[in-house]
């Protein structure tokens, strides 16, 4: 059962090791998890799974290799030891299961007429069964099958609870949306910029220092506490949004981006723009008319040790890029190429996250220019785009 676990992980590109697989067998033989398949979800995710992306591929090959006894059903009765592993649903069953729940099983005859029973019931049943009362199928009252009721049931086949009354979900997983290539929400996004940090401690001395009190009490002979300042992260981040126009239809994700941010880093400014960023950029978009911030006061008033966010699709005119005139709102005197330069050579970290998919990128001559004036510096807005963002940030 484990070797194809491996090699399913592998084919599904999850890089585990032949060392990680033998870590995972040792853990079984010392017992850690005997007869809980949770404690087994847990030990085999711990030794097989060292990056978090992955997380999620590993909880699909997971679900698909111990799936249940969906792809066994009219097998022959011996074949399904090798399939169910009984003695982990019943100590599965002694540990979850209520005392009423219990009760309700022992009015079948107890766990082992339950097992039994579907024993014999796989054996004679020779296809699938919709409804009924006895036949291992579904919407049924069966103890046995999925998407019916019975008080006493084993789910088979099933991804979620209806009654929530069966005896063992053999189909629940949970699901992590940690791969790169999936959407991404505010979780993960705070996992991919946490790699973004510079810790300093600041401020009054207001934390206990646990090992300086140990040390000290040590040292005195009576009980002295230490406290002192909290850890804090001290990456300084501005942050330009393209707002408007074809940014319309990526709002949620840059939102997300946005929250994610503001809870990660204490010393985050954002601003506006549209398309390309011009002699001027804003904080409210219902302002933007009429209180707008020169861009030249933001190269003066903060530092180069600051890392700057551009989120935008960089789809626009490429004379909103190269002229003096292009843009499409007002009678701009300086290229959008040369702010960008300024930008970018004032603040040396500056990177560019494109919410479009990187392979929709070289059809838009747009892009490919803001990705130039980047230095290349342009990523994906998914999981593997930010970290490798947050890496190029972190030089």
């Amino acid at each position: 059962m484990f070797i194809p676990f491996f090699l399913a992980l592998r084919a599904a590109k999850v890089p585990v090791t032949l060392r990680e697989f033998l870590s995972l067998l040792e853990g079984m033989e010392a017992g850690i998890a005997d007869f809980d398949v949770e404690a087994f979800y847990y030990l085999a995710r711990s030794a097989l799974v060292k990056d978090e992306r992955f997380i999620d591929r590993f909880d699909r090959v997971f679900a698909e290799t111990f799936k249940g006894l969906e792809a066994v059903s009219g097998a022959a009765p011996e074949q399904i030891d090798v399939n169910i592993p009984e003695a982990w649903l019943r100590k599965l069953a002694e540990r979850y299961l209520t005392d009423e729940e219990k009760r309700l099983i022992d009015s079948l005859g107890g766990f082992d007429e339950l097992m039994e029973t579907l024993r014999r019931r796989l054996a004679e049943q020779k296809g699938r069964h919709q409804g009924g009362s006895k036949w291992i199928g579904t919407a049924g009252t069966s103890p046995f099958g999925a998407f019916g009721y019975n008080p006493e049931g084993v789910r088979i086949g099933q991804d979620g609870s209806r009654h929530r009354r069966a005896v063992k979900v053999w189909d629940r997983r949970e699901f992590r949306d940690y791969d790169d290539a999936v959407e991404l929400g505010t979780r993960n996004i705070k996992v991919a910029l946490k790699r973004l940090r510079r810790w300093v401690r600041d401020g009054a001395a207001d934390e206990l220092d646990l090992p300086g009190t140990i040390r000290s009490t040590a040292q005195h002979g009576y009980i002295d506490v230490v406290t002192r300042p909290e850890r804090r992260n001290a990456v300084k981040l501005l942050m330009f949004f393209d707002a408007g126009g074809s940014m319309d239809s990526h709002v949620r994700t840059v939102e997300e981006l946005f929250s994610a941010a503001r809870a990660e880093f204490r010393h985050l400014e954002h601003f506006y723009f549209h398309n390309c960023v011009y002699e001027g950029v804003w904080k409210d978009n219902r302002r933007r008319r009429t209180d707008v911030t020169p861009t030249l006061e933001l190269i003066r008033t903060y530092g180069s040790d600051y890392r700057v966010i551009f989120v935008g699709d960089a789809a626009m005119s490429p004379y909103e890029i190269t002229h003096a005139g292009g843009s499409v709102e007002h009678w701009n005197k300086e290229a959008g190429a040369v702010w960008l330069t300024r930008i970018t050579e004032h603040f040396p970290r500056a990177i560019w996250l494109n919410p479009v998919r990187k392979e929709h990128w070289r059809y838009t001559q747009s892009t490919e220019l803001i990705g130039r004036l980047m230095h290349g510096r342009m990523f994906p807005l998914t999981l593997a785009g930010l970290q490798s963002a947050t890496k190029e940030l972190s030089r």
